[in-house]
């Protein structure tokens, strides 16, 4: 028991400083591209770009990871992406930018369905799946709530080209750490032992399994729109990138106070997502028409956010078996790609015409639209509740 204690302290570990790494670029990266003679468009295309390498690695990972295991496929990504972090401060113009935000894209594609497949094999139930997820947000979040304040503090103290380096060199240190650390273990759990692994068309032709991508899509599209649209202040508005990453802190600490609401990982996670997808469609009525202020609406998306994430990977692990779970955080992973690339490169087209924050709002509602019309379809579950889903 102890041993396998440590085993998961590792993954969380691992991926906690990976979070904190990331995270530190985000309040930089707009403004270093403007830098570059990148336009609004042009950064746009960049952030779609790196979605779609990202896309195109995760359906390739999944398969890959479930056959030849997970530990190559984090370690080997972090190395590659830490080398090509240290190349974006050598960047000299935005078409380098862009070459090298694709490749780091692609990179990292086999990271994030390989940790999370490697993750769910330390659960007995779907309490305890959920539990994990929780967890492993708990500590993203907190990276992403420090990460952007330090990154910010960092572009305004030292530059762009420094921060890069710093990222670069502490993701070859996290490679090493992985590469010592962290071991390939089977799973020790199949959540509903009579579920037969799932292919890859089998995981994309799943009913339940569509409603949670389609979330996920909607989901991530929203966060898109908070990525562009934030740290693209600091050019626009004349902001420093210290008070940008300020901002981003705020949505940092609302994922935060929901993920540490263990007791709502035991109600069902189907319930949770349209909880949490109504509270981000809400929050974000509330931006463009400005009722309340952006720190505090921030906030509130964080919440939400925080309340949807483990409530997918629960969905998602408790519909496909263990041995398959790396094609399903594949797919799953691809479909968050394929969010951010919609939202990156639809924000860069209408910002100056039309709110980012309205189009995302009638994705959030008419996504939520369909899943309400998909539960009245399906009908109530005939199959008796477990503790676990209330």
């Amino acid at each position: 028991m102890r041993q396998t204690s440590m085993e998961k302290m590792h993954i969380f570990i691992v991926m906690f400083f990976m979070s904190l790494v990331m995270s530190v670029q985000a309040p930089i990266f707009a403004p270093y591209a403007a830098k570059l003679g990148a336009s609004s468009l042009v950064i746009g295309i960049m952030l779609s770009l790196a979605s779609f390498t990202n896309l195109t690695g995760n359906l390739i990972a999944g398969p890959l990871v479930d056959r030849f295991g997970k530990k190559v496929f984090i370690t080997l990504p972090i190395f590659v992406s830490g080398g090509l972090f240290i190349a974006h401060g050598l960047a000299t113009s935005s078409a380098n930018l862009l070459l090298l935000r694709a490749l780091n894209g692609f990179s990292l594609a086999f990271l994030i369905p390989s940790a999370f497949a490697l993750l769910s094999g330390y659960a007995k139930n779907s309490h305890q799946q959920g539990k994990n997820m929780a967890i492993n947000g708990i500590l993203g979040t907190i990276a992403s709530i420090v990460a952007p304040i330090i990154g910010g503090m960092m572009g305004s103290a030292f530059g762009y080209e420094n921060t890069y380096y710093t990222i670069g060199t502490a993701l070859l240190l996290i490679g090493i750490y992985t590469t010592l650390c962290l071991r390939e273990k089977e799973s020790i759990i199949v959540v509903g032992s009579h579920r037969k692994a799932f292919s890859l068309i089998q995981v994309l032709q799943k009913k339940s399994l569509q409603m949670v991508f389609l979330t996920g899509f909607a989901l991530m599209y929203i966060h898109g729109v908070i990525i562009y649209e934030v740290p693209y202040l600091a050019v626009e508005q004349g902001l420093s990138t210290a008070i940008t990453g300020v901002l981003f802190s705020f949505f940092g600490v609302g994922t935060f106070f929901s993920l540490s609401l263990f007791f709502i990982n035991r109600f069902n996670p189907m319930k949770r997502i349209m909880f949490g997808l109504f509270g981000m469609c809400m929050s974000l009525f509330a931006v463009f028409t400005q009722l309340l202020t952006l720190p505090l609406m921030l906030f509130l998306l964080g919440f939400f956010f925080g309340i949807m994430m483990p409530a997918m990977a629960t969905a998602l692990t408790d519909t496909v078996s263990s041995d398959g779970h790396g094609r399903a955080f594949g797919v799953m992973s691809a479909v968050y790609s394929l969010g951010m690339i919609t939202s990156s490169f639809i924000t860069g087209i209408i910002r100056d015409v039309l709110s980012p924050y309205f189009v995302a709002f009638l994705i959030g509602m008419l996504t939520l639209m369909i899943l309400g019309y998909s539960r009245i379809q399906s009908g109530s579950p005939k199959t008796a509740r477990t503790p676990y889903q209330y």
